[in-house]
């Protein structure tokens, strides 16, 4: 029979989504809880290491094998895959969902000022939020959230792991300083003609 550390390796390994320590222990029944959990740690530690072209990352909830992001330029010549890519208008109200839940569709409308029923509709195709439910106002709107399948695409463990305001103003003042770095200086088209004259 195999080791417990062995077979949970391989359950992480095949499963298509993450996979929680409370779906490991009921696949497991015949091993007690804190054994699961011990051996998920010592894999944890055993992917932790740098070096590592595979990590075991606890990402919606569960766990699942990933490459390292440093490795991902390497990665996409292997695989030719494109990245998902998002409309502006899409990445607009995922993150008014995101930071906002529960949300309503009016109140997204009026974050962004323009119609936002198209991109809702997507965004629910993509499985990438959900409706919770109605909200208790006249008219009942419905309420929209995120879901796990947001949470394993952007690689957070939880909500919790969304950056801060503060974190996202940083990152776009720094983003906006290394592009103004990248832009070449602009020459006349006199500039060399003046200089050396030829007389």
């Amino acid at each position: 029979m195999p080791g417990l550390k062995s077979v949970v390796e391989s359950l992480i390994f095949v499963a298509d989504s993450p996979v929680s320590l409370d779906r490991l222990c009921a696949l497991l029944e015949e091993f007690d809880r804190n054994d699961v959990r011990d051996a998920l740690a010592a894999l944890r530690e055993e992917y932790g290491g740098e070096e590592r072209g595979v990590v075991l990352a606890e990402v919606a909830g569960g766990f699942q094998f990933r490459t390292p992001a440093k490795n991902a330029d390497y990665l996409r010549r292997l695989t030719r895959t494109r990245t998902a890519k998002f409309s502006q208008s899409a990445l607009e109200t995922l993150a008014i969902i995101a930071y906002r839940q529960p949300v309503t569709r009016a109140e997204i409308e009026y974050l962004r000022g323009v119609d936002s029923g198209g991109v809702l509709k997507t965004l629910l195709e993509k499985k990438l939020i959900k409706i919770l439910g109605k909200k208790d106002i006249p008219g009942k709107p419905l309420i929209y959230g995120t879901t796990k399948e947001f949470l394993e695409l952007f690689g957070l463990k939880d909500l919790k792991g969304l950056p801060t305001l503060k974190e996202i103003r940083e990152l776009s003042e720094t983003t906006r300083f290394e592009q103004q770095e990248e832009l070449p200086l602009a020459v006349s088209a006199g500039a060399d003609s003046d200089g050396d004259g030829g007389d």
